[in-house]
């Protein structure tokens, strides 16, 4: 606890010193007048800003240096003019540059913001946290983004709005039409909007706003000027209809004898999508039998540690407007709302002694969501999404030849309600959360949890021009179902209430619900001169239990921790941008043992090249596990020290490279990490272009959990040495005819092999010297037969237990080639390719073996689809 001690004075005294020498500058907020359209014909959108409508209002310029040089003169000027009409907002841009052969017109699909772009952001709320973003690139690709929180874009919000561009000899105009449906404002007769609008100079990496900005502000809608002079506007309630038809072939592989699998499967489907403005200020999004099938197949990983990976969501349904439903409590994904939970894979496999063949869908179906959502002119915010997922089947032939159907996945219906309202001038929110997972049990399903609900409150502060704030969160959980259900809760890796050595938790096979909680709580400094900081801590009971519908890694958690940065926002004769950080964190569970303690310091660096750098290393001298023995005792990891180190070329420039390095060893090589990354992104022609990474990860480790096995009425927690390899290649492609009909293509080799050597056993888990931490076994205590290895413990020259090899290979292909034709803004065509091979590999081959043999030998499953989709605005 000395070293604890010692780094959070120096924290704090780092803290106390740079309050002491910091100025901070405020800049003055500026203003635009528009005006309506009036009489005069409205603007025709073809980049020209000819229109006699336009000589309405005059251009307003003088935009600033953002990035890197903040506050000089950016290299070249822009200007802007604004007007509207009863049913659109018209925005004018003209980008000065004195070479006009040195814009930069790249390609690209919708939201790519290639080459030189220029944006609008707007704060139609006027609740300086909330906006909307519309971007054009000199080629005119069109990019909108969703603010939230103040600096958040999401941009999986579609819009549908109007965009033009031109070159001329003064450098390139861009002209937009918004229609007043896509945003949302109040009824008041004179509006005032915040505005703020960035162009990117492609040539020198600038970045230059109309609203001039300190480096690092402490948000970005907070910090826009004003639009002024719209009066009269009548708030529009959108109304959009979508719907879709998609065709789908399947083929793969026959498999001889099983009817499921005779090679090839179709289906012709449809659905529809909807948003409907059921006021002005809010919004319901409805969806009936969705597809998701042009989406991204996920990454391949494979996880030894027994805990669930965790996937990004990428349909978009749940994408959009995702920021509103998120309740984060700590840690790297733990949140209330994990959206991917809604059409899972059916978690029960009716697969049996007696099973032959078995036909089990991969997905659950969705029936049906809605999600209503949007904010109030009194700032309140509202969400509120439901969906029903079907009742699953599996069909299954028994050896005899009998068939029937299995129930894999109950009727379940979901709901999550988000409330936050703004207070103290914006500065401030309060808020709250409810979510229930329902399920219509069966006997098949019993042991999944019949009911499970959360709910929470947080709240955020932010005061001094938003430079200090403070925020906290606090959550609660119940799951409720059969004895069943709950003991496998209780024993689950994220609770582990059987671990031998916890006296403050314990199975209890009659329970029929778990009632947890958990928190969190940070304050900082987040905005004004060059030092930030933040410390806080959160927590998770031992009973807290969010898996139905959020994402938790593992409850029985307390963790505290410190940051502090300083950044160096003015350019140099050697660097553009830079930062150096320290931190500390630590964790304890809710016995009271003291389970870990890391140090880290790190840096990043923009050069003056527009390369980039970032270093760090890290030091964990106390590192105990409550899971690695998956209900054992707490296990103790040698202390670990590593470092990395990561580097790139200009992004900017045709051929570019990224590539970097993890290195880490623990004491005594109780393990350790060597990771290497190599990224390549070249772009031959403006509507071309191609990237390859490389990852190849070793990591080596003496002490590797294998099984538990009962040694004379004591468990024997055996482990292992293993040599654990990871290669994986991702290679995207992407061609763009123009910025409506785009070509991707998405490919992933992925291999993982695992190979055990120098089998041990468990001595004294919490041990300092991994020699008395483990027992290794001799060669006279254990051999190999038959795929199983054979363990004569006592040397009597009978077996004590046995393990099966636990030796495997996993290789994986996924790809994904998507051509998507925007045919009108709104509606789009796309033509799909899907492909993968997934299967189990030789741990004894050599990667180039394993590609011959066990991807490249095998027959891939392939996908084939057509989806159109009509958006129909009335």
């Amino acid at each position: 606890m000395k070293g604890l001690t010692n780094l959070m004075f120096l924290l704090l005294f780092g803290i106390v010193g740079a309050q002491e020498t910091e100025t901070d500058v405020k800049l003055k907020k500026r203003s635009y007048t528009t005006t309506a359209v009036g009489a005069l014909e409205s603007p025709k959108i073809d980049g020209s800003i000819t229109e006699p409508a336009w000589d309405l209002v005059a251009w307003t310029s003088d935009y600033v240096e953002f990035e890197p040089d903040n506050g000089t003169a950016p290299t070249e000027q822009t200007k802007m003019k604004i007007i509207y009409d009863d049913k659109n907002l018209y925005v004018a841009f003209k980008c000065y540059q004195k070479d006009p052969e040195t814009i930069e017109r790249r390609m690209g699909r919708r939201d790519d913001f290639p080459g030189d772009w220029v944006e609008i952001n707007i704060d139609s709320y006027g609740d300086d946290r909330t906006g909307f973003s519309f971007t054009a690139s000199a080629s005119g690709v069109k990019g909108d983004e969703f603010i939230s929180n103040n600096g958040n874009f999401d941009d999986s919000w579609n819009p549908i709005w109007y965009l033009d561009t031109k070159i001329d000899s003064d450098g390139w105009t861009a002209e937009m039409r918004i229609p007043l449906s896509q945003l949302r404002f109040s009824n008041a007769d004179e509006q005032v909007w915040g505005i703020q609008s960035t162009r990117r100079y492609f040539k020198n990496e600038e970045r230059s706003t109309w609203q001039p900005l300190p480096a690092n502000p402490p948000g970005w809608v907070s910090e826009f000027g004003d639009l002024l002079g719209i009066k009269g506007i009548k708030p529009q309630k959108q109304l959009e209809i979508q719907p879709y038809t998609v065709a789908q072939l399947d083929t793969y592989e026959k498999e001889i004898g099983n009817p499921f699998r005779d090679g090839s499967d179709t289906k012709l489907t449809g659905g529809l999508d909807a948003k409907i403005g059921v006021t002005n200020d809010l919004t319901l999004d409805v969806t009936i039998n969705p597809d998701f099938g042009q989406v991204d197949a996920d990454p391949g990983a494979v996880a030894l540690d027994g805990f669930e990976i965790f996937f990004q969501e990428r349909r978009p349904f749940f994408v959009e407007n995702k920021s509103v439903f998120d309740f984060q409590i700590g840690g790297d994904a733990d949140n209330l709302f994990f959206s991917r939970r809604i059409g899972r894979s059916p978690q029960r496999s009716p697969f049996g002694a007696t099973t032959a063949y078995i036909d089990q869908p991969n997905n659950t179906t969705i029936l049906g969501a809605a999600k209503f959502s949007g904010k109030t002119k009194d700032g309140l915010t509202v969400g509120v999404l439901e969906s029903v997922t079907a009742k699953e089947f599996a069909d299954v032939i028994d050896v005899d030849g009998s068939e029937s159907e299995e129930l894999v996945e109950p009727l379940t219906n979901y709901l999550v309600g988000r409330v936050q309202q703004d207070f103290n001038d914006n500065n401030s929110y309060i808020g709250g959360i409810f979510t229930s997972a329902i399920r219509n049990m069966d006997d098949n399903v019993s042991f999944l949890h019949a009911q499970a609900y959360s709910g929470g409150l947080d709240f955020k502060h932010n005061w001094k021009d938003r430079t200090y704030y403070v925020e906290g969160s606090a959550v609660m959980s119940n799951v409720r179902g059969s004895a069943e259900s709950i003991l496998r809760s209780q024993t689950a890796i994220t609770h582990l209430f059987q671990r031998v050595d916890a006296d403050h938790v314990q199975v209890d096979p009659t329970r029929t619900q778990l009632t947890g909680t958990g928190g969190r709580f940070e304050f900082g400094k987040g905005g004004g001169g060059d030092w930030r900081y933040a410390i806080g801590g959160n927590f998770k009971s031992p009973e807290l239990e969010l898996n139905d519908l959020g994402f938790l890694r593992q409850a029985d958690d307390i963790r505290q921790y410190a940051v502090l940065r300083r950044l160096f926002n003015k350019p140099t004769s050697w660097y553009r941008q830079a930062n150096l950080r320290v931190s500390l964190s630590s964790s304890f569970d809710f016995e009271g043992n003291y389970n870990r303690i890391q140090y880290e310091i790190g840096g990043f660096v923009n050069w003056k090249n527009n390369w980039w750098s970032e270093v760090g290393a890290v030091h964990k001298p106390r590192i105990f596990v409550n899971t690695f023995l998956r209900g054992g005792p707490r296990w103790r990891y040698s202390d670990e020290n590593y470092i990395f180190l990561f580097s790139g070329t200009d992004q900017r420039k045709k051929l570019s490279f990224s590539g970097g390095t993890v290195q880490s060893r623990s004491k005594q090589d109780n393990f350790s990490v060597y990771r290497y990354e190599i990224n390549a992104r070249y772009q031959p022609l403006n509507s071309l272009s191609l990237s390859l990474g490389v990852d190849y990860d070793d990591s080596p480790s003496k002490t590797q959990y294998v099984t538990e096995r009962n040694f004379n009425g004591t468990p024997r927690y055996v482990l292992g040495a293993i040599d654990r390899e990871t290669l994986s290649a991702t290679l995207r492609v992407n061609y763009s005819i123009n910025p409506n009909l785009t070509i991707q293509y998405y490919g992933q080799p992925f291999i993982f092999k695992a190979k055990f050597s120098d089998f041990n056993y468990v001595n004294d888990a919490i041990a300092s010297d991994l020699n008395n931490r483990i027992s290794l076994y001799d060669n006279s205590q254990i051999s190999f037969e038959e795929g199983a290895y054979l363990v004569d413990e006592d040397l009597d020259g009978n077996t004590d237990y046995s393990f099966g090899d636990p030796d495997f290979a996993f290789v994986q292909f996924r790809s994904n080639l998507v051509v998507r034709w925007e045919y009108i803004p709104g509606s789009e065509i796309f033509l799909v390719w899907s492909q993968g091979v997934t299967g189990i590999g030789d741990p004894e081959n050599s990667f180039n073996t394993i590609v011959d043999n066990q991807l490249l030998s095998q027959k891939p499953q392939n996908t084939f689809l057509v989806k159109a989709t009509y958006r129909f605005v009335l």
